[in-house]
């Protein structure tokens, strides 16, 4: 049992289930968490030594070939197939960056924190996504994307219309992610950002405990590399 003994489990954050999201998909849940004392500084010092030990972890557990046959990247891609997006193609975000290691690269250096949740990502194999909670309007709404509606995710030149098959938290401006594979660029991580939001996205087949894991994995890294610490966190499923 995973006890994040440094942060208290509280709602800090309204978060609603759409009814068709909730009888399409019951198993879903998300652990959120709240993160303070952000640094987003694009200095990576104290992040080499733990990146050096987290990468010889996955070449150690891992193999290109192996790695799709893993239990947690199994049921991200099993999902991924449910909401008819080809997992092949379009990778979970934790699949991604495992590959990416396995290849002999690093994960993309965008700053301290995201770097502390990427690394935590791949030593779970969690999907993990953050957002800066000074630019999320009112709580967050899981639901199904209407047919159309615009979503601009981090790095793209412009916003690109959802087919509607998509499951997608937002606020009251709009799309904020994708569940569970793409961020966007509005509530992305800057450096003026001074409180985070972390939501590790489960799937069937992906158990809390993990989830858990996968925040307080997190916590220490980011502990460690003075680039937030963990405040508070709480879980969400649809209603019964």
């Amino acid at each position: 049992m995973v006890v994040l003994v440094s942060a208290q489990q509280r709602p800090f954050i309204r978060v609603e289930w759409h009814p068709r999201v909730g009888f399409a998909h019951p198993q879903l849940v998300m652990v959120i968490a709240k993160f303070t004392d952000i640094s987003a500084e694009k200095r990576f010092d104290e992040v080499e030594r733990l990146e050096a030990e987290v990468f010889e972890e996955i070449r150690r557990r891992y193999t290109l070939e192996s790695l799709k046959h893993d239990p947690v990247v199994r049921a991200y891609r099993d999902f991924y197939w449910r909401l008819s997006i080809d997992p092949t193609k379009q990778r979970p975000a934790s699949e991604a960056l495992i590959r990416r290691i396995l290849g002999g690269g690093n994960i993309w250096r965008v700053n301290k924190f995201v770097n502390s949740y990427n690394l935590a990502s791949a030593i779970t194999g969690v999907t993990l996504g953050a957002y800066d909670m000074g630019k999320i309007r009112g709580g967050l709404t899981v639901r199904f994307a209407e047919p159309g509606e615009p979503f601009q995710g981090i790095g793209m030149s412009s916003p690109k219309p959802l087919n509607g098959n998509e499951i997608v938290v937002s606020d009251e401006e709009g799309v904020v992610s994708i569940y569970p594979y793409r961020d966007s660029e509005r509530t992305k991580i800057t450096e003026e950002t001074q409180e985070a939001l972390l939501i590790a996205y489960g799937v069937p087949g992906v158990q809390v405990s993990l989830l858990e894991e996968a925040i307080n994995a997190t916590d220490r890294i980011a502990r460690a590399t003075l680039a937030g610490r963990l405040e508070c966190y709480f879980t969400s499923k649809p209603s019964a």
